[in-house]
């Protein structure tokens, strides 16, 4: 009997980030360690589609090496209760963005009682919404740039001059159910601001508009379920103006520095911080912590919490866990077996 433990790789998806998530498939793919999984590749496909992706499980069974760059998901249909209905199963689900790291899909696997890695359906949910993240780590205390959050039917042709007066020029906008900088606008004059809000909007009815920060954009990964630990923290200089969607997954024109240059009480502090906003934010499994470090100023400033951060070579989350003393394929292990507890304590805590 086959004892592997059977580990079904979600990826494509609908959201617009349904490209970022077939490319970080790829990676994850071709480090896991095939004499400790079947693995089953799932492409869910822009019309919401799950298949059997034929050609990633034609090239694992020759190896892992001819593994394309970027998968495709058609393959031959399959419902997701013939997937999910099977002992020894665990879903990795590397979908980026709504209906996939929003709370969605998490809500079928839990329905099906199958282990999957990442954040339950609360935290998927809160992180993947912008607007209500600021919410839940204000009330928790930890310190974020000045915002608001305005849905479609709040603006006025006022606003952009209003939001100017309250938050200064520059400005952030952004979509606030949306990750991979995708939908991202710096705006530098009133029209700025109102270009960038209808860009916004075709991604989201909600917007959320920051003020710009003058400082370092200092990241760290978080691992773990009941006892969250910290990766060392990384520093992003972007390539752009912005650390944008180019920067994250088109270019090498950024630079990672991990370690970040930060002093020993620096690095611990934000350690601390990012393991604050994982709890205040229900993560489970793992997340990747953003910040903005004014200095001088208000110190760390939490960005935005990320359930599913990528998984590319280029990615900050496993840099830094490979900075920290971990393989890719350790980091692999690691976040199946954490989801293999978490379903074990919530089995006992529901009765099931």
């Amino acid at each position: 009997m086959d004892e592997r433990i059977r580990l079904v790789v979600l990826f494509g998806g609908q959201s617009a980030e349904h490209d970022v998530s077939c490319t970080t498939a790829t990676h994850v793919l071709r480090a896991i360690d095939l004499d400790r999984y079947d693995v089953v590749p799932v492409g869910i496909g822009r019309d919401g589609a799950w298949a059997i992706a034929e050609e990633a499980r034609s090239a694992l069974a020759s190896g892992t090496r001819e593994l394309p760059s970027q998968l495709a998901t058609v393959g031959n249909d399959v419902s997701p209760d013939e997937l999910i209905h099977h002992d020894r199963t665990v879903v990795l689900p590397l979908l980026h963005g709504p209906m996939g790291e929003d709370g969605t899909v998490q809500g079928l696997l839990e329905l099906a009682g199958v282990p999957y890695v990442g954040s339950g359906v609360l935290g998927s949910s809160v992180c993947m919404d912008k607007a209500m993240a600021k919410v839940v780590a204000g009330s928790a205390g930890l310190q974020q740039a000045r915002y608001r959050a305005l849905r479609a039917d709040e603006l006025r042709p006022s606003s952009p001059q209003q939001l100017a007066d309250e938050l200064g020029l520059p400005l952030f906008v952004k979509p606030a159910n949306m990750g991979s900088s995708v939908g991202v606008s710096k705006a530098k004059t009133i029209d700025d601001i109102r270009s960038a809000i209808e860009h916004a909007l075709t991604y989201d009815e909600w917007v959320i508009i920051e003020e710009a920060i003058v400082g370092r954009e200092i990241e760290v990964g978080v691992l773990g379920n009941l006892a969250p630990r910290a990766s060392i923290p990384g520093e992003i200089i972007p390539g752009a103006e912005f650390y944008d969607y180019a920067d994250k997954y088109l270019s090498d024109d950024y630079q990672a520095l991990i370690p970040a240059p930060l002093t020993e009480h620096r690095v611990e502090e934000v350690r601390a911080l990012a393991i604050d906003a994982f709890r205040a934010l229900r993560c489970e499994g793992l997340a990747r912590v953003d910040f903005f470090f004014e200095e001088p100023g208000r110190g760390f400033l939490l960005n935005e919490v990320n359930t599913m951060p990528g998984f590319t070579p280029i990615s900050m989350f496993p840099k830094m866990w490979l900075a920290t003393g971990m393989t890719y394929s350790g980091l692999i292990d690691e976040l199946v077996s954490l989801a293999l507890e978490r379903s074990t304590r919530r089995r006992s805590n529901t009765g099931r």
